[in-house]
Parts: C-alpha cells; sequence; structure tokens
C-alpha cells in the first residue's frame, strides 16, 4: 500500500486531518463488492428459476434442444446395439428354422422371413435403459435437465418394474415366436407386468382424473379410501382402479401392436412417428419441471426411437426379418408406458388427477393401433366370431387393396403423424379440450367401427331399395365382408 500524508483542512471548529485518498485499497474494496453482488444476483437467479418452474414457467435458459441434447447418448445406443444385433439375429433365426412361413393368403412375402427382430429391439432397448443406469456411476454420461425434482441426478432412471415388464412381455413373445405357445400364457404374462407395474405405483395416477372428481360428487370425498377397522387393511378406490386400468392398457397396447403388425416396416414406423409426438409432450413436461417421472418419460421415448430407426431398415419393405410377437408386444408395452407415466405428476404419491388429461392426449397420439382393434373387436363381435378370427379388413388391409404395400404403410405413416401432431397441441392446453376432443373422436370411431361391420347389410338394402323391395324386410346374416384374396404382384397390389 503507498504512503501519502494526511491533508489538514480548516473547519469553523478547528482543523482535521482528512486520510489521503488511498487508490490501491479503494480497487481491492470494489473488487470485494462485487464479487459479493454477483453472488446476490446467481442466488436471486436461482430463486428465480425455482419460482419459474413451480409455477409451470420456463427457464430463460433452458429449452427443448438444450433438454433433448442432454439424453442424446441413450438415443445413440439404442440405435447402434439395434442395428448391429438385427442381421445376428436374423441369422440365428435362420440357422434354428424360426422363420415365418408365407402360408397363409393374406401375407404379403412369397418367400420364408426370419423372426427374432423383437429381441434385436428388445436388446436395443436395454442398451439405451442399462446406459441411464451407467449414468449413475459416471456423472456426465446423461447431462439431466435443470429440475428441482432430480436434484442432480435421480436414484432410478427407469423404474424397476419397468424393465421387469420389457423382460417378460420379450420373453412371452419369443416363447411364442419359437414354440407358438397358447394365447391364455400370453394374456397371464401380460397381466404378470402389469401387476408389476401397480405394485411400482407407475402409472396407478392415471385413475385419479376420473376416481376423484366422482368421489367429490357423489360423496364429498375425492380420496375415497375405505377403512374395515382392521389396522393395515384399507381399500383405496384411485389405487385399485388405476391397476385395473393400468392391466386393461397392457392387455390392450400389446395386443393392439400384435394387430397393427402386418405390413412391412409399418408397426415400426408407426411407432417412431408416436415416439416423436410423446417425445414432444415429455419434453413440455420437463420444461415445466412437472415432477420425477419427466427423465424418465425422456429416456424411454428416446431408446423406443432409437432401437425402432435401428431395426427399419431391415423390416422396410421387402423385410429380411420381422418382430415377431416379441417385438410387436414388446414396441406396444413400452408405449403404453410412456402414456401412462404421463398421468403422474411431481409427486407420485399423491396422483394429482390434474394430469389424467395427458392421458388421453397420449392415446390420440398412438390412434392408429387403438382404432385398428377397436373396429376389429366391433366388427368380429357383430358378426358372431370370436376375437381371434383373422379376417383382412384390417386399416392396413384395405389400403394395401389400392395403393400396394408401400403406399398403404407410407399413408399410415402419415395418418399417424396428424395423430401425433394433434395429440401433442390438445396436450398444451386445458384438460376440457382434450375430453372434449377424445369425445368427439370416441363417438366417431363407434359410428365408424358399426358401419363397417354393417357394410354387407347397406348395401343390401340399397340394392332392395333400387330394385323396388322394402330394405328392411332383408333379414340379412351380419357376416364380415372379405374380398376375394387375389394374386398380387411383388408390391402387394392386386392384378387386376
Amino acid at each position: 500500500m503507498s504512503f501519502q500524508p494526511d491533508i489538514p483542512l480548516d473547519l469553523p471548529n478547528g482543523t482535521v486531518a482528512v486520510p489521503a485518498f488511498d487508490s490501491e485499497t479503494f480497487q481491492q474494496e470494489l473488487l470485494h463488492d462485487i464479487r459479493e453482488l454477483g453472488t446476490s444476483i446467481q442466488s436471486m437467479q436461482s430463486q428465480y428459476d425455482s419460482l419459474a418452474s413451480r409455477a409451470g414457467l420456463t427457464s430463460s435458459h433452458e429449452t427443448a434442444t438444450h433438454v433433448l441434447n442432454g439424453y442424446l447418448w441413450v438415443f445413440v445406443i439404442a440405435f447402434i446395439v439395434t442395428l448391429i444385433a438385427t442381421p445376428v439375429m436374423r441369422r440365428l433365426a435362420l440357422r434354428h428354422g424360426i422363420i415365418d412361413k408365407p402360408s397363409d393368403p393374406r401375407k404379403v412375402h412369397r418367400i420364408p422371413v426370419a423372426y427374432l427382430g423383437g429381441a434385436a429391439v428388445f436388446l436395443g432397448l436395454m442398451g439405451g435403459v442399462l446406459f441411464s443406469y451407467l449414468a449413475i456411476e459416471f456423472p456426465g454420461l446423461i447431462r439431466y435437465h435443470n429440475s428441482k425434482f432430480l436434484d442432480g441426478i435421480p436414484a432410478e432412471p427407469i423404474p424397476w418394474a419397468v424393465v421387469f415388464g420389457m423382460f417378460v412381455i420379450m420373453l412371452v413373445g419369443l416363447l411364442d415366436d419359437v414354440m407358438d405357445i397358447s394365447p391364455r400364457i400370453k394374456i397371464a404374462g401380460q397381466l404378470f407386468a402389469a401387476a408389476a407395474l401397480a405394485y411400482d405405483n407407475v402409472g396407478v395416477a392415471v385413475a385419479s382424473g376420473l376416481v376423484r372428481p366422482l368421489g367429490q360428487w357423489l360423496f364429498n370425498d375425492s380420496e375415497l379410501i375405505f377403512n374395515f377397522g382392521i389396522p393395515g387393511l384399507e381399500f383405496d378406490t384411485v389405487y385399485w382402479v388405476g391397476t385395473a386400468l393400468i392391466a386393461l392398457f397392457v392387455l390392450g397396447g400389446c395386443n393392439a401392436a400384435n394387430l397393427v403388425d402386418g405390413l412391412d416396416g409399418l408397426l415400426g414406423g408407426i411407432t417412431i412417428v408416436a415416439m416423436l409426438g410423446l417425445l414432444g409432450v415429455a419434453t413440455v413436461l420437463a420444461l415445466r419441471d412437472d415432477g420425477e417421472r419427466d427423465a424418465q418419460r425422456i429416456i424411454l421415448c428416446m431408446s423406443v426411437l432409437g432401437a425402432c430407426l435401428g431395426f427399419l431398415p431391415y423390416n422396410f419393405n421387402p423385410a429380411s426379418i420381422f418382430l415377431g410377437d416379441c417385438g410387436s408386444m414388446l414396441l406396444g408395452y413400452c408405449t403404453v408406458v410412456i402414456i401412462l407415466t404421463l398421468g403422474d405428476s411431481g409427486d407420485v404419491i399423491s396422483r394429482d388427477y390434474s394430469r389424467t388429461h395427458l392421458v388421453f392426449a397420449g392415446l390420440l397420439i398412438w390412434a392408429i393401433p387403438i382404432v385398428d382393434t377397436v373396429l376389429a373387436i366391433i366388427r368380429r363381435k357383430m358378426a358372431g366370431l370370436p376375437l381371434s378370427a383373422p379376417d383382412d379388413q384390417h386399416l392396413h388391409h384395405m389400403l394395401k387393396r389400392a395403393l400396394g404395400v408401400k403406399g398403404a404403410v407410407f399413408s399410415l405413416y402419415g395418418i399417424g403423424l396428424i395423430f401425433a401432431s394433434i395429440g401433442v397441441l390438445i396436450s398444451l392446453g386445458n384438460a376440457r379440450l382434450v375430453y372434449a376432443v377424445g369425445l368427439v373422436f370416441a363417438a366417431f370411431l363407434v359410428v365408424t367401427a358399426i358401419k363397417v361391420a354393417r357394410l354387407k347389410q347397406i348395401v343390401d338394402e340399397a340394392t332392395a331399395a333400387a330394385n323396388g323391395q322394402h330394405p328392411f324386410q332383408l333379414r340379412s346374416t351380419a357376416t364380415i365382408d372379405t374380398l376375394p384374396v387375389e394374386t398380387q404382384q411383388p408390391d402387394g397390389r392386386n392384378i387386376q
């Protein structure tokens, strides 16, 4: 420090010595004050980010691209593993005779095609999921988005019940591809996977939006937990209704995906489109800092997306390998799990019913398998046939007759993209909008299904009216309208 003499200053009451100005000391004190001010600003910014996230606002430095980039390696790992595993599984299937022979005239292929594509997809999914587990031990492999729920890295990126369910569904489907097991065993496996989800509280909140408002309206009790006078014995209506819905979702999702897997590359492409839509909703929820499921949803979407993109080059027409029941049920299971978790809020135990509308939006994103399954169920029930009875009136069959295999597949990709866009857009609105759109969609679906199922009767009535007969005197038997399977070109178009 430099020395400077004091400067005398004459005042009315005497002379006072004023210390001379020390520039070096002043600079040090100024730097100290600036550092303290910077620390205060950072503290205020952190408090603002916390309040903004709690209010559902996006932090100024957090964007959708920033969030997704942090999980990009999950997608890359799933893609690479599936891309490498698929030809290996194809050779293994051909060596052991695990193939699909073109014995059914409804099938597009005319040569035997290998199964075990689902096993390759499973390996890709596990690659992405296990990479997220590895990130716990080695921080930095995944850059988790800013969240008050994560506080660094979550203890469990993907719940054990989800991974266990993947393994069960894959195993049951693989046994069916290899040994052709009974449908009852497949259903038992699907219910077992659903029970694991319910036990781990994954997706149970889907029932909150239905049970709690109803309980508040009927009993003035939104919880609806009934005690039986025995300690520890109580009936939680939300939990048990949620468990039943989980079982319905898993059964419906696995079998809907299996039904729609009728053309080369169809299910894989539809799942890719659906994953893009669900990833969009998951990213919006992550930006809102919605809950502890945010990172889990993004990791699952990235894993499924990478696995499907790695498999599709081998499965697109003409396919060299099929998903089989193993792959179709696995993709259906993973999709409905992501949709179910959209209903989970920040506090999973609280089961906030305000998120149930997002589940409806997720179902709309995955509309094509749902529509095709509902149409098939109504069509077969009205015809008095068992639900397992095959026919060629699925959406992809009707489009294939007009457009060929590739044309039908690309058309359904486009329709799926429209549904996914609508689902993402309405998920940004309020719950009433989602429920209104869902109600209109359901009504349209039921009317369309009945019309398709009664197509032959409608044609007979119109023909009778044109011939001067009374159309309603006809007693047409309810039969499924099946067009004759004609000779087909290699691309699936009928030769006229």
